[in-house]
């Protein structure tokens, strides 16, 4: 059954007529039409998808926020873009990783029922390394120079409101107020990352904003964080979250988002406790290549290759390429074993 009170293509046309504000008055009115057509674009694609899934049971509500969140990054990545001076012909591969990586994340995070402060903050970290990395992979294939990579990867539209916004004396910027079917008030995301800050005296406190710790146990949730942010596996990482209770998850992941946190905590306090949790700390690996492919083997075979072969004709050739070698058994190189993972995933959640 379809949500119920969600007119997706209401609810896309709202927000990208009010993101005609917000464009940057310095573009062209073809680069202005590029920032609103595919906040559009991803913002409809993305409702109808949630529309039309009969699986995740996801109510009007929330469908809005993740048609909102991809919404609010296609806007400031696709400003990115522009600013970076980045050929055009290379701007809707990189906001089509964007927006299926922020899709994936926000369905899976909003299933698990995380609380939104913690779901935002994993999507931000998302989006800016996928941005990150569709550059670097440009760069490799030699279709941008150092300089211009370099160029483009300081871009980040985000932050630069943030700080327009601490200038001018405001808390939070004027987002407007989103209203779907039936009354129901969506809250305005806030994309970016409040965490606490972390100081030490010679390792015996850290201060927090949170308080609800005590030193000791709030520096083994840093040094969890510290370990995490070590590891590539972000299906091991979520396994090693899922351990904790849902409180403390939260303040490990608040850290994980600490810049230079390594430089900010006593390493020899950190060592102690790393002997202490090292026998029950689950080892970090590699995402195992094999165990993905069966996965995909396994979908393929629920649905029939015919009907598969169906279903991947609009996804990107790399996409159809590792499905299809998955199936032969042969994993296809070309594809990170992250995104294998998020493209199996994606298949598993569509059967």
């Amino acid at each position: 059954m379809a949500i119920e009170g969600f007119d997706y293509n209401a609810f896309a046309q709202n927000l990208a007529s009010q993101a005609v504000e917000l464009v940057p008055q310095d573009f062209n009115n073809d680069q202005k039409a590029y920032v609103t057509n595919t906040l559009l674009n991803f913002s409809t694609l993305a409702g109808e998808a949630l529309y039309n899934d009969t699986e995740l049971g996801f109510n009007a509500d929330q469908a809005a926020m993740i048609t909102q969140i991809i919404a609010e990054w296609a806007f400031h990545k696709s400003v990115d873009l522009i600013r970076s001076g980045i050929p055009q012909q290379f701007w809707d591969p990189v906001m089509q990783k964007i927006a299926f990586t922020i899709f994936e994340i926000a369905k899976q995070t909003f299933k698990q029922g995380l609380p939104q402060d913690q779901i935002l903050q994993l999507i931000e970290h998302h989006v800016k390394k996928t941005y990150l990395d569709s550059i670097a992979e440009l760069k490799e294939k030699g279709f941008i120079d150092d300089g211009l990579m370099e160029k483009a990867s300081k871009q980040s539209n985000i932050d630069n409101m943030m700080q327009q916004m601490q200038e001018e004396g405001e808390v939070a910027p004027p987002e407007p107020q989103h209203t779907v079917p039936q009354n129901n008030e969506v809250p305005s995301p806030q994309v970016q990352s409040n965490v606490p800050a972390v100081k030490t005296n010679t390792g015996t406190s850290v201060s927090s904003t949170t308080g609800r710790y005590e030193p000791p146990k709030l520096l083994k949730l840093v040094t969890v964080a510290l370990l995490l942010k070590r590891m590539d596996d972000e299906e091991q990482v979520q396994s090693i979250l899922e351990r904790f209770e849902q409180e403390d998850a939260g303040t490990v992941i608040k850290y994980m988002y600490v810049d230079n946190l390594e430089e900010q905590v006593d390493p020899t306090v950190t060592m102690k406790f790393l002997d202490e949790i090292a026998e029950s700390f689950p080892q970090a690996t590699e995402v195992n290549k094999k165990k993905i492919m069966q996965r995909v083997q396994a979908v393929v075979k629920t649905v029939g290759r015919n009907r598969m072969e169906r279903k991947l004709q609009l996804e990107r050739q790399k996409v159809r390429q590792f499905v299809f070698n998955a199936v032969e058994n042969e994993y296809y190189n070309n594809i990170s074993p992250k995104i294998a993972n998020i493209i199996a995933t994606y298949l598993e959640n569509g059967v």
